[in-house]
């Protein structure tokens, strides 16, 4: 029992660190997005629509990476394959 307990500790570190990058990454990438978005249209305010297209498209699409994360570290969460092999491998020794 102690080992699963180990695997759920070490599983609640990951997920932790799942999504504080999956933040971090989403943040640096909206910033820096914004950023670019401004400054192009400061540059040439005629390609204003075209360039808020593409930063949605973008937006979308960086949003679309932290959410994978989450989604794993809620698989990681909830239905956690190493401790279920874990009770194989127990249950196969005995």
């Amino acid at each position: 029992m102690e080992n699963i307990a180990h695997i759920q500790a070490m599983t609640v570190l990951a997920v932790g660190i799942i999504f504080g990058l999956g933040a971090l990454g989403t943040a640096i990438g909206f910033g820096i997005l914004g950023g670019r978005f401004i400054e192009g249209s400061a540059r040439q305010p005629e390609l204003l629509p075209t360039l808020r297209v593409q930063m949605f498209l973008v937006a979308g699409l960086l949003d679309a990476v932290a959410m994978i994360g989450i989604g794993f570290a809620l698989f990681f969460t909830f239905a956690n394959p190493f401790v279920s092999a874990l009770q194989e491998a127990m249950r196969a020794a005995h």
